[in-house]
């Protein structure tokens, strides 16, 4: 039986109508959770908000927390053209892709991190150097983001990190280590040439264990801080104690920036900050 044109119609207008030109980006740790949503028809930034625990929570308590978030949060209520999630954590570790095999997955994980026999792991491909990123996403969050949204995309948070990274560092001749800094942790990569030579990630509590973590890696890689060009990404900002610190130390010393081009909203302090959160779309 064929459809009548009022049919049609009103099944158009209802395609048309469940089109919202937004997408929202989930960041996920456990520590907090970040939450971005982007109207695309303007680029601009609807909504951008953090939510910090007072204790870090197991992957538990976690999903409770992106469930209170979720009952709590009129902006979240919304529905959305897509869904991207972002995991945060330090099980993960880089493969070369010629050497991966997905039958032994769990086995480059065992080399580095404390792994249980029923996670799930799974893999990112970063095809701007041929490589693939075998992480434990946080699965329970996976799952009832699903049951909410239907289908959406997630990767590792490092994948996302060096993806843009090594992108923004297509063409460059010179080294660069790059500091990426979160609340509770950061993150270091440096790049020799446009090719990947470390990410690595450190959780730290003051300055001090920051500066220790910078120096440590650059020693062992033979970096001297004195030439080694350094961009800060992240939660950092000019003259406060890390930069402080680090400045005492590394003399070459520059702000990043993302290469989005979307309207910047109060919430976004500057153009290195929410650097993976944004760099997601």
């Amino acid at each position: 039986m064929g459809i009548g044109l009022k049919s049609m119609i009103q099944l158009k207008t209802k395609i048309i109508k469940h089109i919202t030109h937004k997408v929202l980006s989930i960041q996920i740790s456990l520590n907090g959770l970040s939450f971005c949503i982007l109207n695309t028809q303007d680029h601009s930034v609807f909504k951008i908000e953090h939510i910090t625990f007072d204790k870090k929570a197991t992957p538990f308590s976690l999903l409770d927390a992106v469930k209170h978030a979720f009952n709590t949060q009129e902006w979240l209520s919304q529905e959305f053209d897509n869904v991207q999630v972002i995991h945060i954590n330090k099980l993960a570790t880089l493969v070369p892709k010629p050497l991966f095999n997905e039958d032994a997955i769990a086995d480059y994980l065992k080399l580095n991190s404390k792994i249980l026999k029923t996670d799930f792991i799974t893999f990112d491909e970063i095809s701007v150097n041929e490589t693939i990123n075998v992480y434990v996403p946080y699965v329970n969050v996976n799952n009832y983001i699903y049951e909410r949204f239907g289908d959406f995309t997630y990767k590792h948070y490092s994948t996302v990190l060096i993806e843009e990274i090594l992108a923004q560092e297509k063409n460059a001749n010179e080294n660069k280590m790059y500091i990426h800094v979160n609340a509770n942790h950061f993150e270091i990569i440096v790049t020799k040439k446009n090719t990947l030579t470390l990410y690595n990630t450190f959780e730290y509590q003051t300055p001090k264990d920051f500066i220790y973590y910078v120096l440590f890696t650059a020693e062992q890689l033979d970096l001297n801080p004195e030439i080694i060009e350094t961009v800060l990404l992240g939660d950092i900002t000019e003259n406060d104690s890390l930069y402080n610190i680090l400045y005492k130390y590394v003399r070459h010393i520059a702000f990043g920036s993302r290469k989005d081009v979307f309207s910047i909203t109060k919430k976004i302090k500057n153009n290195h900050s929410h650097f993976t959160l944004l760099n997601r779309f």
